[in-house]
């Protein structure tokens, strides 16, 4: 297995192809949908399984209506799968690559257990597995209950709806059973909360949650990776919320005629959803053009390391920041804390921020010479593909077959192709026993 890891260029997407072959595979099947006698339609398959599998969101049909209770549960385990082993696997990967460079402090949790070492896989995977599974099932007793109690689904239902919807929240997918989404909850603290518990607990990357979980009363002993990401997270989270409310709060088509209280709570979601999970209480379609520009950013930004959000991740954001800080001020080295932070490490960081935009760039051209929508919500579309979060302007199903395919890529690419580039380039770092002659070229 070590060997395997060692090489997440090819490992990683071999097991996601075979993965989305068998999701698809099912979801054609006459008994996953509604409609049984129709032909199955492959593209929308495909893409359900693509889009569930890397935990995005993005759909082309109506999960709720489209889907039937087996292909619904398809999904649901496609969700499971797709989170739980990228997660895993990121955080397997991130240990061998530590190990490799000596910064497993900065990446894994300072745990009393040996699960810092390769040689624990099955401890870490227990761990990991363990995680996952309480944090779901107490969201969706706590979900089930509301169902229920507040607006009468029955026993089977209720239970049914927590459990995909818990499934949804934490691994970050966006998925719901409902035609509008959680537009019809978006008043409802006893769901809406539970749901963004469960995408912040997903979203901040299995080393947080369990240094969060065994070390919550000595922030001071958290390591850097940790307090990078949690500092960082909860600035956005702010950022977020009160820039939702801000270019919201008076506009007539989201939440303009609702309460304070209202409001509050949708400013709330607002600011979690973009970080990578793709819930939407407001038709983003009537959104303004500030809350379209606001979500691009946080999207693109997305969560924590080994977690089951995409996007460039937070840690690298912040580090990149603290680079420019540092270079604003003259100093020679980064540091973070007490902590000098690896060049190896600065320049994983802008090789993968500078890959990931000229991959959304790459997509956003696609998408405007293949459809006829304005840059705005296809730029809002590929930016949401990429960083597997499934926020919508609605244009989705519009697309045609060839945008759809370019959206599939860009999820794939964003899925995958984050964690194996970031492993890849910590376990590909070699050291020349020589060095050029210096030159500095003019920069600005």
């Amino acid at each position: 297995m070590l060997k395997a890891l060692t090489r997440p260029g090819r490992l990683i997407p071999l097991v996601f192809s075979v993965f989305l072959t068998i999701g698809t595979v099912l979801l054609c099947l006459p008994v996953s949908r509604t409609n049984s006698e129709e032909a199955p339609n492959v593209l929308a398959a495909a893409f359900t399984a693509v889009s569930a599998s890397c935990v995005t969101g993005l759909a082309v049909v109506d999960t709720a209506t489209y889907w039937s209770t087996f292909g619904q549960f398809v999904i649901m385990v496609l969700i499971q799968v797709g989170g739980f082993g990228i997660m895993t696997m990121a955080t397997l990967l991130a240990i061998l690559a530590g190990g490799r460079l000596g910064l497993s402090q900065t990446l894994v949790a300072q745990s009393e257990t040996s699960a810092t070492t390769m040689g624990n896989v099955k401890g870490i995977l227990r761990t990991v597995g363990i995680t996952v599974v309480l944090t779901e099932v107490v969201v969706a007793i706590f979900l089930a209950l509301r169902f229920y109690i507040g607006y009468g689904h029955s026993v089977g239902s209720a239970l049914w709806q927590g459990l995909f919807h818990s499934v949804s929240a934490f691994n970050n997918a966006g998925f719901a059973l409902f035609s509008d989404n959680l537009m019809s909850f978006n008043q409802d603290i006893f769901i809406i909360g539970p749901i963004s518990a469960a995408i912040v607990a997903g979203g901040l990357g299995f080393p947080v949650f369990y240094e969060l979980f065994r070390r919550w009363r000595t922030p001071s002993h958290w390591t850097v990776h940790s307090k990078v990401t949690i500092l960082g997270y909860l600035a956005l989270l702010i950022i977020g919320c009160v820039g939702f409310a801000a270019a919201e709060w008076n506009n007539p088509d989201t939440i303009g005629p609702m309460s304070g209280w209202g409001k509050t709570i949708n400013a709330l979601i607002g600011g979690i959803t973009p970080r990578t999970a793709g819930f939407n209480t407001i038709d983003y379609g009537k959104a303004t053009q500030e809350t379209l520009a606001l979500n691009d950013g946080l999207m693109f930004i997305g969560g924590g390391s080994a977690g089951t959000a995409g996007g460039i991740k937070v840690g690298t954001f912040v580090l990149l920041a603290f680079v420019i800080w540092s270079e604003i001020r003259g100093e020679q080295d980064v540091t973070v804390g007490n902590r000098r932070i690896p060049r190896d490490s600065l320049r994983q960081a802008f090789t993968v921020v500078l890959l990931a935009v000229g991959v959304v760039a790459i997509g956003t051209m696609g998408l405007l010479i293949v459809s006829d929508f304005a840059f705005d919500k296809v730029a809002f579309e590929a930016i949401s593909a990429f960083a597997t979060v499934g926020l919508s302007t609605g244009i989705t199903p519009a697309l045609p077959g060839l945008g759809q395919l370019i959206l599939m890529a860009l999820m794939y690419v964003g899925r995958v192709g984050t964690v194996t580039t970031a492993v890849a380039l910590a376990l590909n770092t070699r050291h020349r026993h020589y060095r050029l002659p210096e030159e500095r070229p003019i920069i600005g």
